[in-house]
């Protein structure tokens, strides 16, 4: 097994908080000085609080990313050098830990995975001056210029699935359920014009602080409300919180869910007995049998082994935005055309405003997704 990138893990409060992520003789090297020459990556991952379970993932998706990158002669004999920042909506010093780099000169490139909370704090000190590739799904709109997000948004990942559920299970009543900041507001304030287009009824509505979800006052809620379905757009942590406390309460054989954010670690942490007419759309699941996912897992498990964190939508994503920085740098497509790069996901992007991926609707099964139909091709 080759050993991993360089991987400065001191800007985020020493390396002990990274051991153990990923597979035993895998743990990253550790980079005191990255030569001046290198073009150096820093990674934003949650590696803590209540995002903290897509951390594993993010690191092993970039870290394999990277490997590739290097092995092909890096950028044009450049070697790319990664450098982790804890980037959890709880983190108190991801300000001061960015300024440093950014003053010391220490970050050429960014790829980060967190919550678009974060994204902001993050624009707010970087600023344009360096590329800001931005992964997961988020809620669409315009972005500080010098951020390129590959994402999925709420167009053409959540309303397709809300049209889709609504008209096969003849659903009327949906209650709204999201953490407290933009992704959830924007995408329930789509949603909820989408559903009084198709006839239904918000019986209720609710945003809960990242970290605070009270799961039994949710569901007394939802109980009451008489819902047939809900639109959970809560993360990690807190969705799984909300999920364990739904099938306690024997919600789950009634009441159907539809999240664009539980992926396959939550799905794991969450267990099949409370999983029950669980649906998510993405464009991303570890099960879809497409050649490219077929060659992206072989790569993925040949260089973990079977003890690698498991592969889902959002870690997958970072893997893709290091592939779109490294086809970004190659610079060989005209001008406002596609950027080429190593999508798994068939992902077409022009700019923010012009880009498209294929998106999935999946079902629970036991601790796996059954995907179920593609709702939108790739533009």
């Amino acid at each position: 097994m080759a050993a991993l990138p360089d991987v400065d893990l001191t800007s985020t409060g020493g390396p002990s908080r990274f051991r153990g992520l990923l597979p035993a003789g895998s743990d990253p090297l550790i980079d005191e000085g990255a030569p001046s020459d290198d073009y150096r990556l820093a990674a934003l991952i949650p590696m803590s609080g209540i995002a903290g379970i897509w951390g594993p993932s993010c690191l092993a998706c970039a870290t394999l990313a990277i490997e590739q990158w290097n092995a092909a002669d890096g950028i044009r004999g450049r070697r790319v050098n990664l450098t982790v920042v804890d980037a959890s909506d709880e983190s108190d010093a991801l300000e001061d830990e960015l300024s440093r780099l950014v003053e010391d000169g220490a970050i050429d490139g960014i790829v980060g995975m967190h919550t678009s909370s974060v994204r902001q704090r993050v624009t707010d000190v970087v600023g344009a001056g360096v590329p800001f590739v931005y992964t997961p799904l988020y809620e669409g709109g315009a972005l500080p210029r010098g951020v390129m997000a590959i994402g999925d948004t709420p167009q053409r990942q959540l309303l397709p699935a809300l049209d889709w559920l609504t008209s096969r299970y003849r659903l009327r009543r949906w209650y709204l359920i999201g953490n407290d900041y933009c992704w959830p507001r924007r995408s329930h304030a789509l949603a909820e014009r989408a559903l009084a287009r198709a006839g239904c009824e918000v019986v209720g509505s609710r945003y809960v602080p990242l970290g605070s979800c009270d799961a039994q006052r949710l569901i007394d809620e939802v109980r009451s409300s008489s819902a047939q379905a809900v639109l959970m757009s809560l993360v990690g942590q807190d969705a799984v919180d909300f999920s364990r406390a739904f099938g306690d309460a024997g919600l789950a054989d009634r009441v159907l869910r539809l999240s664009c954010a539980i992926e396959e670690n939550g799905l794991l942490a969450i267990g099949p007995e409370h999983t029950e007419g669980l649906f998510v759309a993405s464009s991303y699941f570890a099960s879809l049998s497409t050649e490219r996912n077929g060659a992206f897992r072989e790569r993925y498990w040949s260089r973990f082994g079977e003890r690698a964190p498991v592969l889902n939508a959002l870690g997958q994503s970072t893997y893709e935005g290091v592939a779109f920085l490294r086809g970004l740098l190659g610079g060989r497509a005209p001008r406002g055309a596609a950027v080429e790069f190593d999508s798994v996901r068939s992902t077409r992007w022009a700019s923010n405003a012009d880009k498209a991926t294929p998106i999935y609707l999946a079902q629970a099964d036991g601790m796996s997704f059954n995907v179920i139909r593609a709702l939108s091709a790739p533009g």
